[in-house]
């Protein structure tokens, strides 16, 4: 009853005064947790024996390593859903130095793929995230398709979002 009392928990009351207070609290909640995640990253990277890396650049690695198979800047950007391709490229360009990932070509296409060195430190991050998070997330008690169905809802807001930011643009 104290919760009802006090409001939702917010960081901007005055957003959360509309007629879906829940979506302040969701934005919220995905502020915090965007930083959380971030933070884990960098540091489970870090604690797998990686060089420093930024949060784009763990993300990126772990893309490329996916289903072991070469990736363009373009897939990659449209997974991730970044819209500023630089930024991508830059990570990319971090990662190659590190010897974490090469690039090569499939015809006029620069593809992206991983290294020996990227497979082994993505191996290993698993290693720490499995002992690490995924014990502490399994504590918790949260049922699996429960943890599912709130991933298919964040990425359903994310299209609203998108869809938001492309009307904003247009104003």
């Amino acid at each position: 009853m104290i919760a009802a009392a006090i409001g939702p928990v917010v960081s901007s009351a005055h957003l959360a005064n509309s007629s879906l207070p829940a979506l302040s609290e969701i934005e919220f909640a995905l502020t915090m947790t965007n930083n959380a995640f971030q933070r884990w990253t960098v540091r489970c990277m870090a604690a797998a024996g990686g060089p420093a890396m930024s949060p784009l650049e763990v993300l990126i690695v772990h893309l490329v390593n996916h289903r072991e198979r070469p990736k363009t800047l373009a897939d990659i950007c449209l997974v991730l859903n970044i819209e500023d391709t630089h930024l991508a490229s830059y990570a990319i360009k971090k990662l190659v130095e590190h010897g974490l990932v090469k690039t090569g070509r499939v015809g006029k296409e620069k593809t992206i793929a991983i290294t020996e060195e990227g497979t082994r430190l993505c191996r290993r991050y698993g290693e720490v995230r499995e002992a690490l998070v995924v014990r502490a997330a399994r504590q918790l008690g949260h049922d699996p398709q429960d943890l599912s169905r709130i991933a298919a809802v964040l990425r359903a807001l994310s299209g609203a979002y998108d869809q938001a930011a492309r009307a904003a643009a247009s104003l």
